[in-house]
Protein backbone atom coordinates (compact mmCIF):
# COMPACT_ATOMS: atom_id res chain seq x y z
CA UNK A 1 0.00 0.00 0.00
CA UNK A 2 1.43 3.25 -1.05
CA UNK A 3 1.75 6.31 1.33
CA UNK A 4 -0.65 9.01 1.05
CA UNK A 5 0.71 12.75 0.68
CA UNK A 6 -1.23 13.90 3.47
CA UNK A 7 0.76 11.86 5.56
CA UNK A 8 4.10 12.28 3.83
CA UNK A 9 6.82 14.77 6.29
CA UNK A 10 7.80 16.23 2.49
CA UNK A 11 4.00 16.90 1.81
CA UNK A 12 4.21 20.50 1.46
CA UNK A 13 7.40 20.44 -0.16
CA UNK A 14 7.66 21.76 -3.77
CA UNK A 15 10.10 19.03 -4.78
CA UNK A 16 8.00 16.19 -3.36
CA UNK A 17 7.10 14.18 -6.66
CA UNK A 18 11.23 14.17 -6.83
CA UNK A 19 12.04 13.78 -3.26
CA UNK A 20 14.35 10.26 -2.81
CA UNK A 21 11.73 9.95 0.38
CA UNK A 22 8.40 9.97 -1.81
CA UNK A 23 7.88 6.12 -1.67
CA UNK A 24 7.95 5.58 1.57
CA UNK A 25 5.32 4.24 3.14
CA UNK A 26 3.83 1.64 5.73
CA UNK A 27 6.74 0.83 8.41
CA UNK A 28 8.92 3.23 5.96
CA UNK A 29 6.81 6.15 6.81
CA UNK A 30 6.50 6.06 10.62
CA UNK A 31 10.71 5.80 10.41
CA UNK A 32 10.85 8.42 8.53
CA UNK A 33 8.38 10.69 10.52
CA UNK A 34 10.49 9.71 13.35
CA UNK A 35 13.86 10.54 11.97
CA UNK A 36 12.49 13.62 9.97
CA UNK A 37 13.59 17.20 10.95
CA UNK A 38 13.94 20.91 9.64
CA UNK A 39 17.29 23.50 10.05
CA UNK A 40 17.38 26.46 9.57
CA UNK A 41 21.02 27.80 8.57
CA UNK A 42 22.42 31.45 8.63
CA UNK A 43 24.33 32.78 6.31
CA UNK A 44 27.82 31.04 6.55
CA UNK A 45 26.40 28.60 9.25
CA UNK A 46 28.20 24.89 8.62
CA UNK A 47 25.40 22.19 8.06
CA UNK A 48 28.19 19.59 8.25
CA UNK A 49 32.48 20.10 8.77
CA UNK A 50 34.85 17.73 6.39
CA UNK A 51 35.59 14.60 8.87
CA UNK A 52 32.11 14.95 11.22
CA UNK A 53 30.28 11.62 11.71
CA UNK A 54 27.23 11.16 9.02
CA UNK A 55 24.29 12.12 11.20
CA UNK A 56 21.97 11.04 7.69
CA UNK A 57 20.53 12.53 4.71
CA UNK A 58 20.30 16.30 4.04
CA UNK A 59 17.64 18.00 1.42
CA UNK A 60 17.99 21.51 0.50
CA UNK A 61 14.85 23.05 0.77
CA UNK A 62 15.56 26.79 0.32
CA UNK A 63 18.98 28.95 -0.03
CA UNK A 64 22.19 27.99 -1.14
CA UNK A 65 24.90 25.40 0.20
CA UNK A 66 28.52 25.34 -0.69
CA UNK A 67 30.11 22.02 -0.83
CA UNK A 68 33.90 22.09 -0.11
CA UNK A 69 36.88 20.08 0.25
CA UNK A 70 39.39 21.76 2.81
CA UNK A 71 43.48 20.36 2.25
CA UNK A 72 46.15 20.27 4.43
CA UNK A 73 47.92 23.64 3.50
CA UNK A 74 44.49 25.24 4.77
CA UNK A 75 43.41 25.98 1.54
CA UNK A 76 40.36 24.97 0.07
CA UNK A 77 38.45 24.13 -3.04
CA UNK A 78 34.48 24.78 -3.79
CA UNK A 79 33.33 21.39 -5.19
CA UNK A 80 29.71 22.05 -5.99
CA UNK A 81 26.38 23.93 -5.13
CA UNK A 82 23.71 22.46 -3.49
CA UNK A 83 20.53 23.92 -4.75
CA UNK A 84 16.75 23.39 -3.58
CA UNK A 85 15.59 20.10 -3.90
CA UNK A 86 19.44 18.54 -4.43
CA UNK A 87 20.52 15.92 -1.40
CA UNK A 88 24.16 16.01 0.39
CA UNK A 89 25.86 13.93 2.49
CA UNK A 90 24.33 10.70 1.22
CA UNK A 91 27.76 9.75 -0.29
CA UNK A 92 29.45 9.47 3.20
CA UNK A 93 26.02 7.58 4.45
CA UNK A 94 26.10 4.95 1.80
CA UNK A 95 30.10 4.05 2.50
CA UNK A 96 29.69 4.27 6.40
CA UNK A 97 32.39 6.52 6.37
CA UNK A 98 32.77 10.51 7.84
CA UNK A 99 32.12 13.27 5.79
CA UNK A 100 34.95 14.05 2.98
CA UNK A 101 33.83 17.65 2.21
CA UNK A 102 32.07 20.76 4.31
CA UNK A 103 28.78 21.28 3.88
CA UNK A 104 27.72 25.53 4.72
CA UNK A 105 25.23 27.87 3.35
CA UNK A 106 26.01 30.55 1.19
CA UNK A 107 22.66 32.53 1.63
CA UNK A 108 20.12 31.69 4.41
CA UNK A 109 19.26 28.10 3.76
CA UNK A 110 16.66 25.67 5.31
CA UNK A 111 17.87 21.69 5.21
CA UNK A 112 15.35 18.96 5.53
CA UNK A 113 17.13 16.31 7.84
CA UNK A 114 16.64 11.83 8.26
CA UNK A 115 18.81 10.68 10.68
CA UNK A 116 21.02 8.26 9.88
CA UNK A 117 19.28 5.26 11.96
CA UNK A 118 15.97 5.98 10.87
CA UNK A 119 17.41 6.17 6.98
CA UNK A 120 18.41 2.67 6.88
CA UNK A 121 15.05 1.90 8.27
CA UNK A 122 13.39 3.62 5.29
CA UNK A 123 15.61 2.18 2.72
CA UNK A 124 14.83 -1.62 4.43
CA UNK A 125 11.40 -1.07 3.94
CA UNK A 126 11.11 0.73 0.34
CA UNK A 127 14.15 -0.16 -1.27
CA UNK A 128 12.57 2.21 -3.64
CA UNK A 129 14.05 5.00 -1.60
CA UNK A 130 17.92 3.38 -1.72
CA UNK A 131 17.31 2.96 -5.89
CA UNK A 132 16.06 7.42 -5.91
CA UNK A 133 19.24 7.94 -4.06
CA UNK A 134 21.42 5.84 -6.04
CA UNK A 135 19.78 7.95 -8.96
CA UNK A 136 21.16 10.70 -7.55
CA UNK A 137 24.35 9.38 -7.76
CA UNK A 138 24.40 9.04 -11.33
CA UNK A 139 23.00 12.27 -11.88
CA UNK A 140 26.22 14.00 -10.32
CA UNK A 141 28.34 10.89 -12.04
CA UNK A 142 26.77 12.74 -15.36
CA UNK A 143 26.81 16.18 -14.33
CA UNK A 144 30.63 15.47 -13.33
CA UNK A 145 31.64 14.53 -16.93
CA UNK A 146 29.33 17.29 -18.22
CA UNK A 147 31.62 19.73 -16.68
CA UNK A 148 34.75 17.86 -18.03
CA UNK A 149 33.59 17.87 -21.61
CA UNK A 150 32.94 21.14 -21.38
CA UNK A 151 35.85 22.22 -20.02
CA UNK A 152 37.61 20.72 -23.27
CA UNK A 153 35.22 22.07 -25.70
CA UNK A 154 33.76 25.69 -24.25
CA UNK A 155 35.38 28.45 -24.03
CA UNK A 156 36.12 30.17 -20.16
CA UNK A 157 34.03 32.72 -21.03
CA UNK A 158 31.08 30.84 -21.97
CA UNK A 159 30.98 28.63 -18.69
CA UNK A 160 31.54 31.72 -16.40
CA UNK A 161 28.48 33.46 -18.16
CA UNK A 162 26.04 30.19 -18.23
CA UNK A 163 27.65 29.79 -14.56
CA UNK A 164 26.35 33.53 -13.42
CA UNK A 165 23.26 33.31 -15.16
CA UNK A 166 22.19 29.90 -13.52
CA UNK A 167 22.83 31.21 -10.14
CA UNK A 168 20.61 34.78 -11.48
CA UNK A 169 18.15 32.61 -12.65
CA UNK A 170 17.72 31.30 -8.78
CA UNK A 171 18.97 34.24 -6.24
CA UNK A 172 18.33 37.07 -8.45
CA UNK A 173 16.16 39.77 -9.46
CA UNK A 174 14.42 39.95 -12.97
CA UNK A 175 14.21 44.30 -13.84
CA UNK A 176 12.63 43.73 -17.33
CA UNK A 177 15.10 41.80 -19.90
CA UNK A 178 18.16 42.07 -16.99
CA UNK A 179 18.72 40.14 -14.16
CA UNK A 180 20.66 41.29 -10.82
CA UNK A 181 22.00 39.66 -7.83
CA UNK A 182 24.07 40.10 -4.82
CA UNK A 183 26.88 37.25 -5.63
CA UNK A 184 26.86 34.49 -3.19
CA UNK A 185 30.02 33.64 -3.00
CA UNK A 186 33.87 34.51 -3.82
CA UNK A 187 35.35 34.60 -7.55
CA UNK A 188 37.84 32.45 -6.12
CA UNK A 189 34.85 29.83 -5.45
CA UNK A 190 33.63 30.62 -9.62
CA UNK A 191 37.37 29.95 -10.47
CA UNK A 192 36.56 26.71 -8.41
CA UNK A 193 33.68 26.19 -9.97
CA UNK A 194 34.54 26.19 -13.72
CA UNK A 195 38.63 25.14 -13.34
CA UNK A 196 40.54 28.34 -14.01
CA UNK A 197 42.64 30.09 -11.99
CA UNK A 198 41.96 33.31 -9.50
CA UNK A 199 43.42 35.62 -11.86
CA UNK A 200 41.75 34.30 -15.09
CA UNK A 201 38.34 34.83 -13.33
CA UNK A 202 39.11 38.48 -12.78
CA UNK A 203 40.19 38.83 -16.74
CA UNK A 204 37.12 36.76 -17.29
CA UNK A 205 35.04 39.26 -15.78
CA UNK A 206 36.98 42.19 -17.53
CA UNK A 207 35.86 40.31 -20.83
CA UNK A 208 32.18 40.23 -20.01
CA UNK A 209 31.90 43.78 -18.49
CA UNK A 210 33.92 45.29 -21.49
CA UNK A 211 31.43 43.33 -23.95
CA UNK A 212 28.60 44.66 -22.09
CA UNK A 213 27.18 41.30 -20.93
CA UNK A 214 28.02 42.22 -17.39
CA UNK A 215 27.39 45.21 -15.71
CA UNK A 216 29.41 44.59 -11.94
CA UNK A 217 29.78 47.03 -8.76
CA UNK A 218 31.72 44.77 -6.38
CA UNK A 219 29.44 42.11 -5.61
CA UNK A 220 26.42 43.04 -7.17
CA UNK A 221 25.91 42.33 -10.64
CA UNK A 222 23.65 42.54 -13.44
CA UNK A 223 23.10 40.25 -17.00
CA UNK A 224 21.33 40.81 -20.21
CA UNK A 225 18.27 37.75 -20.17
CA UNK A 226 19.74 35.82 -23.12
CA UNK A 227 20.04 32.01 -23.93
CA UNK A 228 23.27 30.02 -23.10
CA UNK A 229 25.60 29.51 -25.87
CA UNK A 230 25.64 27.06 -28.41
CA UNK A 231 28.39 24.70 -27.58
CA UNK A 232 30.53 22.93 -30.49
CA UNK A 233 29.07 20.49 -32.78
CA UNK A 234 30.20 17.04 -31.60
CA UNK A 235 33.91 16.29 -32.36
CA UNK A 236 34.71 19.90 -33.46
CA UNK A 237 37.24 20.84 -30.80
CA UNK A 238 39.04 24.35 -31.30
CA UNK A 239 42.67 24.61 -32.93
CA UNK A 240 45.16 24.01 -31.02
CA UNK A 241 47.17 27.48 -32.37
CA UNK A 242 43.39 29.28 -31.32
CA UNK A 243 43.12 27.89 -28.18
CA UNK A 244 43.82 29.86 -25.25
CA UNK A 245 46.39 28.83 -22.19
CA UNK A 246 43.83 28.27 -20.00
CA UNK A 247 42.01 26.40 -22.69
CA UNK A 248 45.06 24.33 -23.26
CA UNK A 249 45.48 23.75 -19.91
CA UNK A 250 42.01 23.18 -18.99
CA UNK A 251 41.98 20.07 -21.97
CA UNK A 252 44.64 18.88 -20.27
CA UNK A 253 43.81 18.41 -16.64
CA UNK A 254 40.12 16.81 -18.54
CA UNK A 255 42.05 14.37 -20.16
CA UNK A 256 44.62 13.50 -17.29
CA UNK A 257 41.46 13.24 -15.37
CA UNK A 258 39.33 10.95 -17.92
CA UNK A 259 42.27 8.60 -18.15
CA UNK A 260 42.05 8.04 -13.80
CA UNK A 261 38.80 7.63 -13.70
CA UNK A 262 38.30 10.33 -10.91
CA UNK A 263 35.34 12.22 -12.05
CA UNK A 264 33.00 9.25 -11.99
CA UNK A 265 33.58 9.52 -8.35
CA UNK A 266 30.06 11.76 -7.27
CA UNK A 267 31.68 14.44 -5.23
CA UNK A 268 29.26 14.83 -2.12
CA UNK A 269 30.21 13.30 0.95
Amino acid sequence: MTNTKSDHPCNGCAFYQGSVWQPANAAGLSALKRGFARKDLAAEQALYAQDDENRGVFCVSSGLIAVRTHHSDGTSTLIKLAYPGDIIGYRSFLAGARHKTEARALVPSRVCIVAHRDVSHVIGANPTVLRRIAGRCVTEIDSNHARIIATSVKPNRDRLRDLLLELMERHGHRDGDRLSMHLPLSRTDLADLIGVRPETMSRLFRQLKDDGTLTVSGREIGMAVTAPSRPPEAGLLPRRHSQSRDTRRSSRVATAVRDHGHPAIPTDR
